[in-house]
């Protein structure tokens, strides 16, 4: 839904908000990583995100409880299927990434995850790619492999699958972009809940194990409830905001992952992270000034 329901806003106020949701969005994702990242010493990743998904599936009950099972009707069935597998494909990938590498090195190879919406929004959506925009992307990528340095043996192979996460992370917001022009955000939520949770329960019998001690049930909710407030946020900023204005948000994930990961875990990024992450800074922030930039006419 655009700016049009919501009365006396316009489309620079609407991106503000966006902005700040989604800003709010990932500082909870990062303190629910960094829950998620010390349960991995003590349950399979699986049962993590199953845990991770529980807080959103209740929501979504509440919710039903609230409004009724119209809350589910949509114009598009099939991409609310999609956005709720995708959500289960993208944070397993994650939890089995940050259960050997770094959180912060983690988080910073997931900065490709803006411009993959670029790269998404152009072959999905048919939105136009500036020259300056595929130059991005690029230096993006680069960033991303200096952070990586594949070949060298530094890192930990997991790495790859943050890139997965990232990619589909990104497709994911695509989706809110694309279902917002017809369903409500509450659906939206709704159809991930209970798609990703039942995906995770099919399996749940095979990987489940009891956690050893009260502090890790208290940590498993925290984990949820915290995840289920990011997702929340993540999709009503793309409701209500342009997808190439919020998406370099995502760039704030660096702070709060670089500030648990030593507060923690005692692990800080080294230069070459440091030096991949500012690439993709640079790359990004040039993309807002370009994006920003007005664009001149062309007299007939």
């Amino acid at each position: 839904m655009e700016d049009a329901p919501v009365a006396g806003q316009t489309r620079a106020s609407l991106n503000l908000r966006g902005i700040m949701y989604l800003g709010c969005a990932f500082f909870f994702f990062s303190s629910g990583d960094t829950l998620a990242k010390f349960l991995t010493n003590h349950l399979p990743p699986l049962q993590i995100v199953w845990a991770r998904q529980t807080g959103l599936m209740c929501i979504a009950l509440i919710l039903l409880a609230r409004y009724g099972t119209s809350l589910l009707k949509t114009s598009f069935p099939r991409l609310q299927l999609l956005r709720g597998t995708l959500a289960v494909i993208s944070a397993v990938c994650f939890i089995l990434a940050i259960a050997n590498v770094p959180l912060a090195d983690a988080v910073a190879v997931s900065f490709i995850a803006p411009f993959m919406v670029t790269v998404f929004g152009a072959f999905l959506l048919g939105e136009h790619v500036s020259m300056a925009r595929w130059v991005a992307i690029g230096l993006g990528f680069a960033g991303a492999m200096i952070i990586i340095r594949p070949g060298l043996g530094v890192f930990h192979p997991s790495i790859f699958l943050v890139v997965i996460a990232a990619c589909v992370f990104a497709l994911r917001q695509v989706l809110s972009r694309r279902l917002s022009a017809t369903d409500n955000t509450l659906t939206t939520l709704c159809y991930t809940a209970i798609v990703s949770f039942a995906l995770l329960c099919i399996p749940l019998p095979f990987f489940w194990e009891w956690p050893e001690s009260r502090w890790i049930y208290l940590m498993m909710a925290g984990m949820s409830l915290l995840s289920s407030i990011g997702e929340i946020l993540v999709i009503r900023a793309f409701e209500i905001a342009e997808a190439v204005v919020v998406a370099p948000m995502h760039y704030s994930l660096i702070i709060w992952a670089t500030f648990y990961g030593w507060l923690v875990f005692d692990q800080l990024p080294d230069v070459w992270t440091w030096l991949g992450t500012a690439v993709i800074f640079a790359t990004g922030v040039f993309l807002i000034r370009h994006e920003r930039r007005p664009r001149r006419r062309i007299s007939p």
